[in-house]
């Protein structure tokens, strides 16, 4: 599998069929890597999409198992990674696509959402993370305990301080929603958007129904759709025909 390079940052990522281009975005929180799209994920995207789409998907930036690497952008957390999705994009010769995105990738697609609403023309977000009311500290405190001290492990030049004000940042400076984006640009968001709730701590069913009433261009997927397992084909039609009627028309 190939890298993207730019500057101090190095991507690890793989391509899959030909089509409309899909970028495919893993769970896993900060951890999300390629892997995890065939062990950790309901479905494997890359095998039921390449058919039709050219599927792509990369290693998040310093995840624990994954080849990506690049410095901790303390200012813009959230923004570095879309810019590690953009640029991935750019390399590849791809103006206009379609993404799918799994835990953290829902606030990774809201954020492309905001970032370059004329490139995606459709979006699935699959058991998206947000701010559980109840639990507003729960990203922070898990990233801390776990992905910190295992990032400072393998890269001791990047500092724990570094990656506390790192997690501050991106969890704790705007800890609301769905972290990059808010209830207003939803509101006005003109994007197709499909979602696929889940109900555990880091991916709360209110946020994601929250979304769902409010995006004007909404749909959303049965619930539970995970469970029992018969239904998550069920699932995977839907999203093949949310991706056939928007991609279609962007392509033509």
């Amino acid at each position: 599998m190939p890298f993207y390079d730019k500057g101090s940052v190095r991507i690890h990522y793989q391509e899959a069929g030909t089509g409309f281009p899909l970028l495919i975005i893993p769970g896993g929180g900060l951890n999300a890597t390629m892997a995890n799209l065939t062990k950790g994920s309901p479905f494997n995207p890359m095998e039921e999409f390449k058919q039709a789409y050219r599927c792509i998907a990369s290693d998040l930036r310093n995840a624990k198992d994954g080849q990506s690497t690049g410095p901790l952008e303390v200012e813009r957390p959230w923004d570095a990674y879309t810019d590690d999705h953009l640029g991935l994009m750019d390399h590849l010769g791809i103006d206009r696509f379609a993404v799918l995105g799994f835990c953290i990738g829902g606030p990774f697609v809201w954020n492309l959402l905001r970032r370059a609403p004329d490139r995606v023309v459709a979006a699935v977000l699959a058991q998206p993370s947000g701010s559980r009311k109840e639990m507003p500290d729960l990203f922070y405190q898990n990233n801390m305990q776990h992905w910190g001290p295992e990032l400072h492990a393998r890269r001791p030049e990047i500092p724990l301080d570094t990656i506390d004000r790192f997690l501050t940042r991106m969890y704790r400076t705007d800890p609301d929603f769905v972290f990059t984006v808010t209830r207003d640009f939803v509101r006005a968001c003109q994007t197709p958007v499909l979602v696929l709730p889940d109900d555990i701590p880091a991916h709360p069913y209110a946020v994601a129904m929250e979304t769902v009433m409010l995006a004007p261009r909404s749909e959303v997927s049965m619930f539970p759709w995970k469970d029992p397992k018969e239904r998550i084909p069920i699932a995977v039609r839907q999203i093949r025909s949310f991706l056939r009627a928007h991609c279609l028309v962007a392509a033509t």
